[in-house]
């Protein structure tokens, strides 16, 4: 179930002059970005600085102003109108607000979950059939979310780092071209935050193109090696992690001083009183 770009393909996100308003409020200004698939990219941030926004851009959760030359602001996989179906199976897309929609539909085992993807709702719908085909599938997704284990349990017991790998799972079943993760770590452990960091390495080393938005420095694995700051609903810089993921830069983001630390490709980061 590895996937590789193929070399003429379309740049995964293109962003040209993208802006959004809420309310009266204008949450995302011009913003012009370009991933191409198999760019493993972060989008790193403080609270606030306009990432959510960036997630539902992307997803028909928001929509961009029209411009007045006519130009589309976003593209995605070189196409500008998608049926969100289908777009949630070409870019696999993992948030936390998933998993709580899931926990709340009875009885839901974890193998039910994941063929779920196939038809981009949260429960298999009552007309139609799964396929033994799904059910392979759904074993091998798992396997790459390294959740095969849990095939068998019930949805709503899982610990909050099971989840995580399940919803991984379920974004993968359509063999989409990338995984988009959205706060991947939010409410995990220590222990089942480690997990996670390996599954996302072992993801990114079969192929799977990576686009991570984060507030935790500690995510960013070594194969993440564009970083895209974000600050006050703008770009602020969009360079190689070696030059951004620095106290410096990182400092000005989050509006406070940032110490940074790299042991073995692995980051850690903290803030500094005064």
């Amino acid at each position: 179930m590895s996937i590789a770009p193929a070399a003429d393909a379309a740049p995964l996100i293109e962003l040209d002059q993208a802006c959004v308003i809420r309310g009266q409020v204008r949450v995302l200004h011009e913003l012009n970005l370009r991933i191409e698939q198999g760019q493993h990219t972060a989008i790193l941030g403080p609270n606030g600085c306009g990432k959510s926004s960036f997630i539902k851009l992307i997803t028909r959760e928001l929509y961009p102003l029209a411009r007045g030359d006519g130009q589309l602001p976003v593209k995605v996989m070189g196409q500008a109108r998608w049926q969100v179906d289908r777009l949630r199976a070409q870019l696999g897309i993992v948030t936390g607000d998933l998993s709580g929609n899931l926990a709340d539909m009875p009885g839901l085992g974890v193998e039910e979950a994941v063929i779920s993807g196939f038809f981009a709702s949260y429960v298999v719908p009552p007309h139609r059939d799964i396929t033994p085909a799904m059910r392979e599938r759904a074993r091998q997704a798992l396997e790459l979310a390294r959740a095969l284990p849990l095939l068998d349990r019930g949805y709503a017991e899982l610990s909050a780092g099971e989840t995580r790998r399940v919803l991984i799972a379920r974004a993968l079943v359509n063999q989409p071209h990338a995984l988009l993760l959205d706060e991947p770590s939010t409410g995990l452990d220590l222990v089942s935050r480690q997990h996670l960091v390996e599954t996302m390495r072992h993801l990114a080393q079969r192929g799977i193109t990576l686009v991570l938005v984060t507030h935790h420095i500690e995510e960013v694995i070594p194969e993440i090696e564009r970083v895209v700051l974000m600050k006050g609903g703008r770009i602020f810089a969009d360079g190689h992690r070696a030059d951004l993921l620095r106290p410096g830069p990182l400092s000005e983001v989050f509006g406070g001083r940032i110490e940074v630390r790299e042991e073995h490709g692995r980051l850690s980061a903290w803030a500094c009183a005064g």
